[in-house]
C-alpha cells in the first residue's frame, strides 16, 4: 500500500509525528506506519513494546484524541500501525492546526484555518451572519433584477408579486435570526466592498509580456450585477470586435464567444474565496485568462470538469441564489458549457488549471487571428522552420530536425526541448521512436 492521502510511512517514532496525527484527524483520517522506510519496506522498530504505551498516552494528552495503536510483525520485524479517525471538531497540537492534503502535511493559518473551522461547524463562508450590515445596505434595484430573472427562468415564479424584502431574502436563505448573511451583501449589497474589501474584479490589458501592462480597470458592484458590468467593460474597452456584413448591414461580433466568457465570470464569482485576492482578468493579444483564488473540492480533478460532475460550489448559498435567479445551472455543467462554446466558435479547448494559489481559465484565440511575429517570439529561425514543417507533415523526429536544419543531434535535442517547454510541441514516445507534434494551442 503506497503513501497517499491516508497513508504515511516513518522508519522510527519521533514526537513531532504528532503533527501528522493532528493533520489526519482534521482531514479524512489515515494511518501512520512506524517501522517502514520511504520505499515501503518493513525495517522494524526498536523498543516496540515501550512505544505501544508511550504513543497512545502522548496522543491523548497532547492532542486530546484517541487512536487505535496496533503492534504488527512481518518477516520477524515489529512495526506499529496508528489508525487515526477523522474528527468533527478541529484538533490542535501545541496551539497550531495541521491538515493532511494529498501526501503532505500543511499547517493551517489565515483563510485556510477559518474555512476549516467553518467546515467543522457545518458552515460555509457565505452562510455566516454579517453583523455590520442592515437592510438599508441592500440595493432594491438588484432585488428587482433578481425577481425578474427568477420569474423568467420559472425557478421562483411566485417572487414576481413579492414586495416584502425580508420575506424574499428569507426565501433565499440569506437571513439568520432576522440578520443578513454575508451572501446577502455579496448578492444584493449597495457596496459589497465596504464589507469585503476584495469583492471586485480587476481587468488588465497586457502587451507581449506579463510586465507590459497597457491599461487596467476595476469593476465593483454586487454579485448579481457584476458579471454584466464586467462583460460590458470588456466589450467596450478591452475587446476588438470583428466586423462583417449581411448584405449592407454591418455586424459586429465578439472577439471571444460571449456565452463562454460570461460562464467563466459567473463561475469565478460563485467559487472564489472572498477572503483572498479579487478576481483578475488578463487580456492578451492571443488569449484571455480569468483567475480567482480558491481550489477544487476534494476528490474532484481538472479532468472531471470536462464531463458531467457533481456540483460542489465553494459558496453554496451564493450559488443557490444564482441558480434561482436563472444565472447558472445547478448540475456541474458550467465548465462543459465553457468548453462547448469555445469549440463552437472554432477556438481551442480552454485550459483550466491551478495557478498561483487559485484556479485560472485560459481561453485562446485560433492561431490564424494572432500576429505571426508575436506568436513566434522567442524562437530562432530553425525552430520556426520546424513548426512550419510539423504544420505541413503532422510530426517531426529529432533526426528530421537535424536534417532540415543541418545541425548536430545535441543541438536538435536542446532546441526541440525548448519547443516543448514553450508550448509549441508535445512529445510522445522515447528514444528513436520519439515524435514531436503540434501542441493544441497551435492547432487551427
Amino acid at each position: 500500500m503506497p503513501e497517499s492521502q491516508n497513508i504515511e510511512w516513518k522508519e522510527s517514532w519521533r514526537d513531532e509525528y504528532l503533527k501528522w496525527i493532528c493533520g489526519f484527524a482534521n482531514a479524512k483520517g489515515g494511518k501512520i506506519i512506524i517501522g517502514k522506510n520511504d520505499n515501503g519496506e518493513i525495517v522494524g522498530v526498536a523498543k516496540a513494546k515501550r512505544l505501544m504505551e508511550d504513543i497512545p498516552n502522548k496522543i491523548q494528552t497532547q492532542l486530546g484524541i484517541i487512536c487505535d495503536v496496533d503492534l504488527k510483525e512481518e518477516d520477524g520485524k515489529d512495526y506499529i500501525e496508528i489508525d487515526v479517525k477523522p474528527y468533527d471538531v478541529l484538533i490542535s497540537y501545541q496551539g497550531k492546526y495541521h491538515y493532511r492534503s494529498g501526501s503532505t502535511k500543511q499547517e493551517l493559518k489565515g483563510n485556510a484555518l477559518n474555512n476549516l473551522l467553518l467546515k467543522k461547524a457545518g458552515k460555509t463562508w457565505d452562510d455566516v451572519v454579517e453583523p455590520r450590515a442592515n437592510f438599508e445596505d441592500i440595493d432594491l434595484s438588484a432585488i428587482e433584477a433578481f425577481k425578474k430573472g427568477a420569474t423568467i427562468s420559472k425557478r421562483l415564479p411566485f417572487l414576481a408579486e413579492g414586495e416584502n424584502l425580508e420575506q424574499i431574502l428569507d426565501n433565499l436563505l440569506l437571513l439568520e435570526g432576522g440578520n443578513l448573511k454575508r451572501s446577502a451583501i455579496l448578492l444584493f449589497g449597495k457596496n459589497p466592498c465596504r464589507f469585503f474589501i476584495n469583492a471586485f474584479v480587476k481587468i488588465g490589458r497586457f502587451g507581449q509580456t506579463d510586465d507590459d501592462l497597457r491599461f487596467q480597470e476595476v469593476i465593483e458592484g454586487n454579485a448579481f450585477q457584476l458579471a454584466d458590468k464586467v462583460l460590458e467593460v470588456l466589450d467596450r474597452k478591452f475587446f476588438v470586435s470583428p466586423i462583417s456584413y449581411k448584405g449592407l448591414q454591418r455586424v459586429e461580433s465578439w472577439e471571444y464567444p460571449y456565452e463562454a466568457i460570461r460562464e467563466v465570470i459567473l463561475n469565478a464569482i460563485v467559487h472564489r474565496d472572498y477572503m483572498g485576492a479579487p478576481i483578475q482578468i488578463s487580456v492578451y493579444d492571443d488569449k484571455l485568462i480569468v483567475w480567482n483564488e480558491g481550489s477544487l473540492p476534494e476528490d474532484l480533478t481538472f479532468e472531471d470538469l470536462k464531463k458531467k460532475h457533481s456540483s460542489r460550489p465553494h459558496n453554496p448559498i451564493l450559488a443557490s441564489a444564482f441558480f434561482k435567479g436563472g444565472l447558472i445551472e445547478a448540475w456541474g455543467r458550467g465548465t462543459i458549457k465553457i468548453i462547448n462554446e469555445c469549440k463552437k466558435a472554432g477556438l481551442p479547448e480552454p485550459v483550466i488549471e491551478s495557478s498561483s494559489g487559485g484556479i485560472s481559465v485560459t481561453v485562446l484565440k485560433p492561431r490564424e487571428t494572432v500576429d505571426e511575429e508575436y506568436y513566434y517570439e522567442g524562437l530562432n529561425a530553425r525552430q520556426i522552420k520546424a513548426v512550419e514543417f510539423v504544420k505541413e507533415n503532422g510530426k517531426i523526429k529529432n533526426s528530421e530536425y537535424q536534417i532540415i536544419n543541418s545541425i548536430s543531434q545535441r543541438t536538435a535535442t536542446r532546441e526541440l526541448k525548448e519547443l516543448v517547454e514553450k508550448g509549441f510541441f508535445t512529445l510522445t514516445g522515447i528514444g528513436a521512436g520519439a515524435v514531436y507534434k503540434i501542441e493544441w494551442k497551435l492547432n487551427k
